[in-house]
């Protein structure tokens, strides 16, 4: 197997975009090489634990509602031509995510990550879900086939909080500054959210000089 690295965050459109370019062409070639994980990378890693009004966070971000909607125009139609669902008026929270974090790094532990970063993304883009609830969190631990009760007690506590905040300050320090980046046998780094195409030319050349 060959070990493929994801820098990702549960709210960055563009993350769950790649994702389900990369799922699409793993489900297309069944037999491909990669074993996964999930790495964080909060894009706002200050944010206060309870998030903030998303009208007010665009607003801050993108300079106004003109800006912010020109932003989220090309991120819409990139949903669209992957096959996924955002809707993004159901969204009126931008949440903190270091729980959100912590439960994918949990999950990575039973064998669950994937399934568990898809029901975040679900959650978050197609739902509007506040994925900074810790019992929303717990929810989708326990429809991930984690337990449910359990993970709800490990987010009341401060378990891994440093653990992610220092892999998410090393991974900067090495110089990434957004995400989705994704790093193959921990040499090769795609930038940004590739489509399905690309995703099945590197399987196919790493078949090719297996």
């Amino acid at each position: 197997m060959i070990r493929l690295d994801i820098f990702s965050d549960p709210i960055c459109p563009w993350c769950y975009i790649g994702k389900a370019g990369l799922d699409a062409a793993l489900e297309a070639r069944p037999d491909h090489p990669f074993a996964t994980e999930w790495h964080p990378f909060m894009l706002n890693p200050d944010m206060p634990p309870g998030g903030m009004d998303r009208r007010d966070y665009l607003a801050a971000k993108f300079g106004g509602r003109d800006g912010a909607v020109k932003a989220m125009l090309p991120v819409q139609q990139a949903a669209e031509a992957a096959g996924i669902a955002i809707d993004f008026a159901a969204q009126t929270r931008v949440p903190a995510t270091l729980d959100a974090h912590r439960l994918i790094h949990w999950a990575g532990l039973e064998g669950r990550q994937n399934a568990v970063v898809g029901a975040l993304f679900r959650a978050y883009f197609a739902k509007g879900e506040d994925i900074g609830d810790r019992a929303v969190l717990a929810r989708i631990a326990g429809d991930a086939g984690l337990d449910a009760a359990m993970i709800a007690r490990l987010l009341e506590g401060d378990g891994d909080v440093e653990e992610i905040r220092a892999r998410d300050a090393e991974i900067r320090a090495r110089g990434l500054r957004g995400v989705p980046a994704f790093v193959i046998a921990g040499q090769h780094v795609l930038q940004g959210a590739q489509p399905k195409e690309v995703w099945l030319r590197v399987i196919d050349e790493l078949a090719g000089s297996a």
